[in-house]
């Protein structure tokens, strides 16, 4: 973990010690904002992710505090994998807990922080490749499409492309 992503880690750490019930103020408000699920749902493009992670069980941690930085497949990514495989890895529990779970960093990484890796260890126990470029992100073999999409409980970096783990 980079120096900088340490600090990131801490210092977001520290902001939600910080927040007492009734003592939220204008100021504190990003903080309520949604987390990563709800954040999923509301933007629309997420649909088949969001059926997934309820398939996998997957929404109450990733409606927890966290912090955590998802790799998140928009429906058109997961249009490119055969309906028929897709219907498959639906229904295969463990398996497709072991792909979303291939998307998902535990920690708190934006777009800057995830330039400055080479690789990045992800909740399955897998690393997932990163290659930052002027203007470009690419993760896991992904092109990073939208980055930097902030829920009360981490980042979500919109991809091109499902990341199936080896």
């Amino acid at each position: 973990m980079t120096p900088r992503l340490r600090r990131s880690l801490m210092t977001a750490a520290c902001a939600l010690a910080l927040c007492v019930p009734g003592a939220a103020s204008r100021a504190a408000a990003p903080l309520q904002a949604k987390d990563i699920v709800d954040t999923a749902i509301a933007a629309g493009s997420f649909r088949t992710l969001v059926a997934a992670v309820q398939a996998a069980d997957l929404v109450k941690q990733l409606k927890g505090a966290g912090p955590y930085t998802v790799f998140a497949p928009t429906d058109e990514a997961f249009a490119k994998i055969p309906k028929a495989d897709l219907d498959a890895l639906i229904k295969d529990k463990p398996k497709l807990h072991k792909v979303l779970t291939h998307h998902v960093f535990a920690g708190s990484a934006d777009s800057s922080d995830l330039a400055m890796l080479k690789d990045l260890s992800v909740a399955d126990g897998g690393r997932l490749a990163i290659q930052a470029g002027k203007g470009s992100l690419i993760v896991g073999g992904a092109k990073v499409i939208k980055a930097d999409v902030k829920a009360s409980n981490g980042f979500i970096h919109v991809i091109d492309t499902v990341l199936i783990p080896k």
